[in-house]
């Protein structure tokens, strides 16, 4: 208040208060407690500078005497209500002011154990009062002595212990809600609680050097990482994370790839899947530390320094560069030999159109190349009991005798796992009439190269004991099945395939029987095979899934009838040969 407002300072000028800062060591209690003796209405009569003074030297212990001399007589005489006003409002902001410098006081003690604050929550205490410092003043307070302008020091606990979070190793970060800095072992790392990623704080000047701008921030144990990749990844990904063309995953080991991709972006796909696509969502099915062990991963396969590769089942492998991938277990029916996935349950279907020649005859057009005529339908089941060990059960139509095949497999060696070659040995039985006579047994071997990563080739030797004529069954009675002889044969089957596209494959294939195909001996059985079986066709390759559409002139697709022709199966010398060729198809299905 000025002297031209009048008052009984009319004349004279106000003396200035005395900058004093208030203490703020208390606690609420004493505040309290010291706050209760006041009298309201003598508190209004007091000028706002004694009124503190007589609140602190209450505080302090030093009683409540003011000097009221020349002011309190002159004070009673100004009661004007703009003096009340303010001398409350003065009052009520000193209180606030000192009740919350308790409780920042309160909570540093907090943040740093059962002891008073640790040096770091004393400094995080100090800066954030410090925006307080000049209300304090302005309302009456001194600052030279006051706590919170004294600079930050760390304040061990009366045992001499460290606070918890220094003991933990522990340090809050200046401006910051979300990040801590954690010290382990003498390294620091900074992790972000939003972001939920860890990495490491101070990196040699060398490692950061030569650090690429997609190098991940996480800090994943890469072990569990790589196994639950290759447990529920590499199906789509590969065992590498190169990606599979039929599926159209992103090769992760590209810089460009890795570039694309935050390590957000990486957890958040992995937690709630990708629409639209067949990325699954694996929250609830995955803990969070494998979510970002498998994250982590991730992104340590485009630094150049990836983990060893482990080696995952067949259907689930990628594109590796020089190596072939099969779209199915046989080219038209020669085997590929492919590796099958552990507990992998596969459908196989087979149609051959064998009634009717696709190029000769009447109304070709009309009938669709044959597709309108009658089909011989088979159909089996594989099952990848191990990685390298699987199983299969097939039958084929009663009008090719009904034979029921089982079947054991198991892979001896595989491109995938640095072999220069594909190798596997399969053995199998089968019976006609469902599987009741004429039984035949086989032993197999399967090799194959791959040429380029879009090429392979394929041999596959076969013995087949007790072999019977081919021979379509006049009903659907079992005594038109005869009881018929036996021989023994041995057969090479050669076959190729070529990608013309990353989803699309031309193959071709032949069988040619080597011993007793046409054996025209006293005692001899003659099987009736004239020409080799042949086929050729395309493939078309996708995710878990393979269609191939084809001519062949071999109407059976079990093991023991595969290499014998439409000649023997309708009984005429000139049914095998490019005149006789016939559609085919297969379709493939991995179930899981």
């Amino acid at each position: 208040m000025s002297a031209e407002d009048g008052g009984p300072f009319q004349g004279r000028l106000r003396p200035p208060l005395q900058k004093k800062s208030l203490t703020l060591s208390y606690d609420l209690q004493s505040i309290i407690n010291n706050l209760q003796p006041l009298d309201i209405a003598r508190v209004q009569r007091l000028p706002a500078r004694c009124y503190l003074t007589q609140l602190r030297n209450g505080l302090e212990g030093k009683g409540r005497a003011c000097p009221r001399a020349g002011h309190v007589g002159g004070f009673r005489d100004f009661q004007s209500r703009e003096s009340k006003k303010m001398n409350n409002i003065i009052s009520l902001l000193t209180v606030c002011l000192m009740l919350a410098g308790t409780y920042l006081t309160q909570a540093s003690k907090l943040f740093a154990g059962d002891g008073p604050a640790s040096e770091g929550a004393v400094e995080r205490s100090s800066q954030a009062t410090r925006g307080a410092q000049p209300l304090l003043e302005s309302a009456g307070g001194s600052g030279h002595d006051s706590a919170i302008a004294s600079p930050p020091s760390a304040v061990s606990p009366p045992n001499g212990s460290p606070g918890l979070a220094a003991t933990l190793g522990i340090m809050f970060v200046d401006g910051s809600t979300s990040t801590l800095l954690v010290e382990r072992d003498g390294r620091k790392y900074i992790v972000d609680l939003v972001a939920r990623s860890v990495r490491e704080a101070e990196l040699p000047a060398r490692e950061a050097a030569r650090k690429p701008q997609s190098q991940s921030t996480f800090v994943a144990d890469q072990p569990e990482g790589a196994s639950v990749f290759k447990q529920k990844c590499s199906t789509c990904h590969g065992p590498d994370g190169r990606g599979l063309a039929t599926v159209g995953t992103p090769n992760f080991t590209d810089p460009k790839v890795q570039a694309s991709l935050t390590d957000e972006e990486i957890v958040e796909t992995i937690k709630n899947g990708k629409k639209d696509t067949l990325m699954p969502a694996w929250a609830g099915k995955l803990s969070y530390q494998q979510i970002s062990a498998v994250a982590g991963y991730v992104r340590s396969l485009g630094s150049g320094s990836q983990p060893q590769q482990v080696a995952v089942p067949g259907g689930a492998r990628s594109a590796q560069s020089g190596i072939y991938e099969p779209g199915d277990d046989v080219l038209m029916t020669l085997p590929t030999g492919r590796r099958l996935d552990r507990h992998g349950f596969y459908v196989n279907f087979s149609h051959r159109f064998a009634y009717d020649p696709a190029f000769s005859g009447t109304a070709r057009g009309g009938a669709l190349a044959g597709l309108d005529g009658f089909s011989l339908s088979s159909f089996g089941f594989r099952y990848g009991v191990t990685r390298k060990l699987s199983v299969s059960i097939w039958r084929s139509p009663t009008f090719i005798a009904r034979p029921i095949q089982m079947m054991a497999a198991y892979n001896l060696m595989d491109e995938h796992d640095k072999y220069p070659f594909n190798a596997a040995v399969r053995v199998s039985i089968d019976g006609q009439n469902d599987f009741r006579q004429n039984f035949a047994e086989n032993l197999e071997g399967i090799f194959s190269r791959s040429l380029t990563r879009h090429a392979q080739i394929y041999f596959v030797p076969t013995v087949s004991l007790n072999v019977r004529h081919l021979f379509s069954p006049n009903s659907f009675e079992s005594r038109d099945f005869p009881n018929l002889p036996g021989t023994n044969t041995f057969s090479l089957g050669v076959g190729g395939a070529v990608d013309i596209r990353p989803t699309v494959a031309l193959l071709a294939e032949v069988i040619p029987t080597l011993v007793n195909g046409n054996c025209h001996q006293s005692g001899c059985v003659n099987l009736g095979i004239h020409r080799p079986a042949y086929a050729f066709g395309i493939q078309k390759k996708i995710w878990r899934h393979s269609f191939t559409l084809g001519f062949t002139n071999g109407p059976a697709t079990t093991v023991s009838q595969r290499s014998a022709t439409r000649a023997a199966f309708v009984n005429d010398p000139t049914a095998d040969t490019p005149n006789g060729l016939f559609i085919g198809f297969d379709l493939t299905r991995q179930v899981y």
